[in-house]
């Protein structure tokens, strides 16, 4: 199964997405959006970005666990990663990103 990503809206109004990789586990998280359509374009420029390996800012929490932002052309953050155990964890990642990141969305109220 092809990764996706998931759009949901908050109690707060305010709208998410999360990309999917097929085995349904979460690979990126977007900041919160006021509006659908904001939501749906920070998606659009996931699909656009997310194969750009020079979109991906590699880097390490203060407790060491490695991660990684995918940026916009602009540099704007469009989505964060989990924490990874190594940085070798962190490149499989951003692998996932790259194959998974011109998936569909789908639209879930929470």
């Amino acid at each position: 199964m092809a990764g996706y990503y998931e759009l949901k809206q908050a109690t707060d109004g305010q709208y998410h997405f999360t990309l999917k990789a097929g085995n349904h586990e979460v690979i990126l998280t977007s900041e919160r959006y006021t509006t659908k359509p904001a939501a749906e374009n920070g998606i659009d420029s996931c699909r656009i970005n997310s194969g750009n390996d020079n979109r991906y800012d590699r880097k390490v929490a203060k407790n060491g666990q490695p991660y990684f932002n995918l940026k916009a052309g602009n540099g704007q953050v469009i989505g964060t990663s989990e924490m990874y155990s190594s940085e070798a964890a962190r490149e499989n990642g951003i692998q996932s990103v790259k194959t998974n990141g011109k998936g569909p969305m789908k639209f879930k109220e929470s």
